[in-house]
């Protein structure tokens, strides 16, 4: 029960820094954000991954085949440093969660070449070409993070 409190609790963590990083991001000058993300990419942060899908079939069966699904072909990849899928907290109903998804899929790798990596496995290729058909709606969101040490 512990590792699950700490892996949603850091699945929690690495969803604020993204929603913080875009909205400081959005707020700055558009050179002072070019600057930013430069230095991100070059300053050895890590670039947090999360995707969230809305599904034709919703049902929890579909919404299980997709999280093993994320299991099976997402996990492992070199360079990454967090892994997590899960479904929608339907428990979590207050008026500012986002509840226009069905399942979450939370990686954050150890730098920007290891997501780049990931993006051209033939395991997330086959992951999209074997589930896609089930997609309504795919929101991704990238963000550098900084580890606390």
């Amino acid at each position: 029960m512990q590792r699950i409190r700490i892996s949603m609790l850091g699945t929690g963590l690495v969803f604020a820094a993204g929603v913080l990083t875009g909205w400081y991001l959005g707020t700055g000058d558009q050179q002072d954000a070019h600057a930013l993300q430069a230095q991100a990419q070059g300053s050895g942060q890590w670039l947090a991954h999360n995707v969230y899908f809305s599904l034709k079939d919703n049902s929890p069966q579909a919404k299980a085949r997709l999280v093993e699904a994320c299991r099976k072909y997402l996990s492992g990849h070199e360079g990454t440093v967090f892994f997590a899928a899960g479904v929608l907290a339907e428990d979590l109903n207050r008026p500012v969660n986002d509840r226009d998804f069905d399942v979450g899929l939370h990686i954050v790798f150890k730098d920007k070449a290891a997501h780049d990596r990931y993006q051209e496995h033939p395991r997330h290729k086959q992951f999209i070409e074997e589930n896609q058909a089930n997609w309504k709606k795919v929101r991704v969101f990238d963000s550098y993070v900084t580890p606390k040490p």
